[in-house]
């Protein structure tokens, strides 16, 4: 099957049009896609798996009107940013997050990530806090609890078995982009709760975004250094380096009926912050609730981060 040339309207299979203006930045060794708009305090934008900076398409012209500098970033290795052939590790790819803050001339940024992305932001906002001004994560746990959840608790370790899966040598890539990558439309769907992620359309765009050469590829190295560095040195000073506490207002946001990441495992990743930290699930939403109920994310997120003191 074909996809149809509508869902590259614009500026390709990436460079999406819209309200936003796209531009690369240079940080880090490598350069990075961001789409933006409006003015005011940074608030940067962090996609997940298996997606790009596209999925936060609802929220920028939301933060924008609320009078922030919405950003949203390709991570390394994903959509218009560059393919390196090395530092998806999460450390390398924190530095990634912190670098596009300083090339933007910003102080600081208020990080804002989703399932890799919320794990990314995790740890920028351990290794780099005073470049990260507030934290809100979508639908991943702080790291330390993810590595104990999928070591000790074989629900979480079966729900996030395609992370086990990924481990394998070039069949997860090819398995990503058979077909006109049909898989990233099989996850997508599965890992939504009842409201629809997007229409076929929007689905339509994530896979021909999966499809730009090495992407795949890309896509998967985060999570294979997840797993086979456990019990390496770099993944135990890792673990050890993320006892750090998060010291800036966090913000945590899960689905209730999220089948990827547990609600249970997510819960509990406060006893890592030590400022004021508010949870938030959302009832009837699964793995992608700032796509399955934009309006009531986005009233959240800009609720919070508009909130001069947001309470524990």
């Amino acid at each position: 099957m074909t996809l149809p040339e509508s869902s590259t309207a614009g500026g390709g299979p990436v460079r999406l049009d819209g309200p936003w203006t796209h531009r690369d930045v240079a940080a880090n060794g490598a350069r990075f896609h961001i789409a933006e708009m409006g003015d005011g305090p940074l608030v940067l934008l962090l996609h997940g798996f298996p997606q790009f900076w596209w999925t936060w398409r609802h929220q920028l012209p939301a933060l924008a009107e609320a009078g922030f500098r919405a950003v949203a970033m390709d991570l390394r290795g994903v959509g218009g940013s560059d393919r390196t052939p090395r530092g998806y590790d999460p450390a390398n790819l924190a530095l990634d997050i912190t670098g596009v803050v300083r090339s933007l001339g910003e102080p600081d940024a208020a990080l804002v990530g989703h399932d890799l992305g919320g794990y990314l932001a995790w740890t920028a906002a351990v290794m780099r806090p005073k470049l990260v001004r507030r934290l809100v994560v979508s639908s991943m746990p702080h790291p330390r609890r993810w590595r104990s959840a999928m070591l000790s608790d074989f629900s979480q370790s079966r729900a996030g078995s395609h992370v086990w899966g990924f481990q394998r040598p070039w069949l997860p890539e090819r398995r990503l982009v058979a077909d006109d990558a049909a898989l990233v439309g099989e996850l997508i769907r599965d890992w939504s709760g009842p409201r629809p992620t997007g229409d076929e359309k929007a689905v339509e765009v994530y896979r021909r975004a999966m499809l730009v050469p090495s992407t795949a590829h890309c896509s998967i190295e985060p999570y294979r250094w997840m797993v086979r560095s456990l019990a390496r040195p770099d993944g135990i000073q890792f673990n050890r380096r993320m006892k750090r506490p998060v010291r800036v207002p966090t913000l945590h946001l899960h689905g209730s009926l999220d089948p990827v990441m547990r609600t249970r495992s997510a819960a509990g990743s406060g006893e890592y912050v030590e400022a004021p930290y508010r949870w938030r699930l959302f009832d009837g939403l699964g793995h992608f609730p700032h796509e399955e109920d934009p309006a009531a994310f986005t009233t959240e997120l800009v609720n919070w981060l508009k909130d001069p003191e947001p309470d524990r």
